[in-house]
């Protein structure tokens, strides 16, 4: 490793370089020029230090942070190894999120694009299952430079999540308290919720029963179920709460109010065999907006955050690590189903 001594101490004389990019950089030139090959082990942190002259923290977090690209992986007690040739990967990011729904889709698709090709996402779901998001974080701890986690909101997980630095942990979609400061980007639900319902209250007194498809056994955030009990409480507004849709039993003259999409589509697809009309027979109105409630059956209203800011903003702190904490507004999309 001879080669790798000579070219930090090149870089020793480039001044304006601190001592972690220039390990940092040394490594990486000599994976470009063909010295260092996939698997080669780098020298350990005692032999770094004693042919440097390096504070062994510095070698630390130079490894550290080319692990963050995927360049370099540690193994358990051998020592760190070439994992990746690819040295234009600025960063090696996981992504964990509920599920592949509609909105979430269109977060990771604006994610990606903000961030760029030089990024690496790894994308994980939880399904809102707490033994699976432990299994998940087994598996990726150490591997990534960037956990950008949608939680599932209980103490149960906290544990896991404040092992991360604060600068490398963002905290989307749903926001937990951590008992240190970090970032999130996030969602407020009960408060948005009801001062958008209270937009609609002309439009919700035309129906003879205010329908909530709420499961708490699921990702559904109980915000919304707290919010639309305080609204036909005050309203005096004639309701039900159900746990899902069941096939055929779509009625004239409800209103519907789903979450979850699936029972949306269902619901409509009952509406059409029936010949029942959106917006005059009955209504809809949706949580979480995206480009088919825009145009399918005439439009659905939505209340909803918007995504794609919430994504750009996410990948902004990934890129900058500037500190955020930030709840994302909702709004009121009115369409055709009221």
């Amino acid at each position: 490793m001879q080669f790798l001594f000579n070219r930090i101490n090149d870089f020793k004389q480039v001044k304006p370089l601190t001592k972690h990019e220039q390990l940092v950089k040394a490594i990486i030139n000599c994976i470009e020029s063909k010295k260092l090959k996939r698997g080669d082990r780098l020298p350990s942190i005692n032999k770094m230090v004693s042919e440097v002259g390096f504070a062994r923290k510095t070698i630390v977090r130079a490894y550290e942070d080319l692990k963050g690209k995927g360049i370099v992986e540690s193994k358990n007690f051998k020592g760190y190894y070439i994992a990746d040739i690819n040295t234009k990967t600025k960063l090696r990011v996981a992504l964990v999120l509920y599920a592949l729904h509609t909105f979430q889709e269109d977060f990771y698709n604006t994610f990606r694009e903000e961030l760029g090709e030089n990024y690496i996402i790894n994308v994980f779901f939880h399904h809102n299952n707490i033994e699976t998001f432990k299994n998940i974080f087994t598996r990726i701890t150490g591997r990534y430079g960037m956990y950008v986690v949608a939680p599932i909101q209980t103490p149960d997980i906290k544990p896991i999540l404040e092992q991360f630095p604060e600068d490398k942990l963002l905290i989307v979609d749903r926001h937990i308290n951590l008992a240190n400061n970090y970032s999130f980007i996030a969602q407020e639900f009960e408060n948005t919720t009801y001062n958008q319902l209270l937009k609609l209250v002309k439009e919700i007194k035309k129906y003879k029963e205010f329908v909530l498809f709420y499961r708490d056994d699921i990702d559904n955030p109980e915000g919304i179920f707290n919010a639309f009990k305080r609204f036909v409480k005050a309203y005096n507004i004639n309701f039900s709460v159900k746990k899902q849709y069941t096939k055929g039993s779509i009625s004239k003259d409800k209103l519907y109010f789903f979450i979850s999409d699936s029972f949306l589509w269902e619901l409509l697809k009952d509406s059409k065999e029936k010949g029942y009309i959106l917006g005059k027979d009955f209504g809809v109105l949706a949580h979480n907006d995206n480009v088919i409630k825009e145009i399918i059956f005439g439009g659905i209203t939505t209340i909803s955050t918007d995504f794609k800011k919430m994504a750009i903003a996410s990948a902004n702190f990934v890129k900058f690590r500037k500190f955020t904490n930030n709840i994302m507004p909702s709004e009121l999309i009115r369409r055709n189903s009221l």
